[in-house]
This record gives structure tokens, C-alpha cells and sequence, in this order.
């Protein structure tokens, strides 16, 4: 006779247990991707972790779910790469939780080879959102740019005041090719929440730029250190749409791998959408190759 997973909120006393199952599963990437976001959770009290579920088959733990809550009412799903009926049962807990919460968006990062899990996820109401290919350069790689039309002057990001801020970003943002589905979910305010998130050190190494005929900030450059493995990692850059297509975006790039090498990275990476090409052909021509790529799907609390 068949026998039934039962699905339950994980019990304090089998949360070690549970967690060390769900690494178990995780590529040597996503094992340490989930060490740092357990981290923080070390001071948190009980009640964050109601969202931590296991699959018992005969009191043993076969399966373990996790939505790990972020800023901005946003989540990430943490999920084992299995198959099965108890696998289905806790995405669709965990999916119930989610919408139950009213999440604004609920992620999971995904290997091109997680060809089982897309499926999973598709079938649990899970959407596509971006996929991304992985670059990194040497930081004494240079896009071959001419000199400047302009006198371009990079400024501290923590010179603008917040509706500044929140300017600079919409309008780099506006018509870009990067990530336009998740643009069309998440406020600015949460696009801006989210790169604070994933930089400790935020805004120490991210910069404004201007140029002597505006006033105004024409660029943004978001970079962030990983001195655990001795790379930067370029989170964002863009010109606002009128300083667009004037050849500055090679000396942006040039400017990040110089700020790189100066602070003794061996490389510098960055993730760019498959959907935009122009960005990808900058990149390669300063050298960039591709190491990776990543899907990301989501559900819409």
C-alpha cells in the first residue's frame, strides 16, 4: 500500500535536521547562497520561522520547503532538488502561505538544468520572470571607449537625497531592456529596497554621474564587494534615456572595473537579461565572458 507524506510545520527541536536536508540538496553555489541567508535568522525569534515546512514519511524527514521572508513584503523560496509527490505537497504549501501573507513577490533563483523544477513550479501557478546570463572580466579588462565627449564627474551616492534617489533610478530604469517583467511588478521604492538588501556595505560603493550640461545626475553605478571570493559584483548601471547611445555607457563599465582592480578584486561580475542584447554586446566587447546562467521564476502574492 502506497504511504502518504505528512506535510508539517517544522518543530524547533528538528529545524538543524531539516535545514542540513535542504542544503544536502543545493548546488555548492546555492549552499552558500543559503548559509547567508540563514545568517540573520540566528537572532530572529520563533515566529520567523512559520515558514519553514517538512514532509515526514514514517516520522522520518524526506522533504523541507522554506520562504524566506526579505524587505519590501518580498520572499524567497528555498526548495530541495527532488522530485515526488512530497515535493508537490510542500510547493503547494508553501505557494498557500504566500498568497495567504499577500506577498508581493515570491522568488526562486534556478540552474538552466532544474529543467524538473520549472516544471514543478510551472504546474504550482509559478511564473518566468528574467533569465539572466552570469559574466565576470578581469578587472584589468577596459571596453575599448574613445575619450568622452563631455567631462563626465562621479559623485558618492550618499550625496542625493532620497527623491533624488528615487529619480535617478526611475529613469534609469525607464524603457531599459534588463528585467521588465520585474520592473512592471515592484515599485521603485522596492527596486531600490532590493539592491540595499544585497549589499551590506550599501551605498558605500555606489556612485552618481554627472556631467557639467545637467544638474541633474545622468547615471547610476550600484557595485558591490563579495570579499569572500575576492570578486565585485556590478549590481547596477544605466543613463537616464537622453544620455543614452552616446558611447558614455563604455566608460560607466570602465569606471567599475577600475574602482575593482583598485580595491584588489581579481573580477568583476554582473548579470544581464537575455532580452537585451546591446547590453550583453558592451559587455563582451570589454572582455566579459559567460560562466553561467540563471533563471528566476516567481509567484505574485
Amino acid at each position: 500500500m502506497a504511504h502518504t507524506s505528512k506535510i508539517i510545520l517544522c518543530p524547533p527541536e528538528h529545524r538543524r535536521e531539516a535545514l542540513l536536508h535542504l542544503a544536502k540538496s543545493q548546488s555548492s553555489k546555492r549552499q552558500k547562497a543559503l548559509t547567508e541567508a540563514l545568517k540573520p535568522m540566528l537572532k530572529e525569534p520563533e515566529t520567523a520561522w512559520q515558514s519553514l515546512w517538512v514532509s515526514l514519511d514514517r516520522g522520518r524527514i524526506n522533504g523541507v520547503v522554506w520562504v524566506q521572508r526579505l524587505p519590501q513584503n518580498m520572499a524567497q523560496l528555498w526548495l530541495p532538488n527532488a522530485q515526488g509527490d512530497h515535493i508537490s505537497a510542500l510547493i503547494e504549501t508553501a505557494r498557500h502561505w504566500v498568497m495567504q501573507q499577500r506577498l508581493t513577490l515570491c522568488h526562486i533563483e534556478l540552474a538552466p538544468e532544474a529543467t524538473h523544477q520549472r516544471a514543478q513550479l510551472i504546474a504550482h501557478g509559478m511564473q518566468p520572470l528574467v533569465s539572466l546570463r552570469c559574466l565576470k572580466a578581469d578587472v584589468g579588462q577596459r571596453f575599448p571607449a574613445a575619450a568622452p565627449f563631455t567631462q563626465l564627474h562621479w559623485a558618492p551616492w550618499d550625496r542625493l537625497t532620497a527623491a533624488q534617489e528615487h529619480a535617478l533610478m526611475a529613469a534609469v530604469g525607464r524603457d531599459s531592456l534588463d528585467c521588465r517583467e520585474l520592473r512592471d511588478i515592484l515599485s521603485i521604492n522596492d527596486l531600490v529596497a532590493g539592491f540595499y538588501g544585497q549589499d551590506s556595505h550599501a551605498p558605500v560603493h555606489w556612485h552618481a554621474l554627472y556631467v557639467d550640461e545637467s544638474p541633474s545626475p545622468i547615471g547610476a553605478l550600484l557595485l558591490a564587494p563579495r570579499n569572500e571570493i575576492h570578486r565585485w559584483e556590478l549590481m547596477l548601471m544605466g543613463l537616464v534615456p537622453e544620455w543614452r547611445r552616446r558611447g558614455l555607457g563604455g566608460h560607466v563599465l570602465n569606471h567599475a572595473l577600475a574602482l575593482a582592480q583598485q580595491a584588489g578584486a581579481l573580477e568583476l561580475l554582473l548579470a544581464v537579461d537575455h532580452e537585451n542584447p546591446p547590453a550583453f554586446n558592451l559587455y563582451r566587447r570589454a572582455g566579459f565572458s559567460e560562466y553561467s546562467q540563471q533563471y528566476v521564476m516567481a509567484w505574485r502574492g
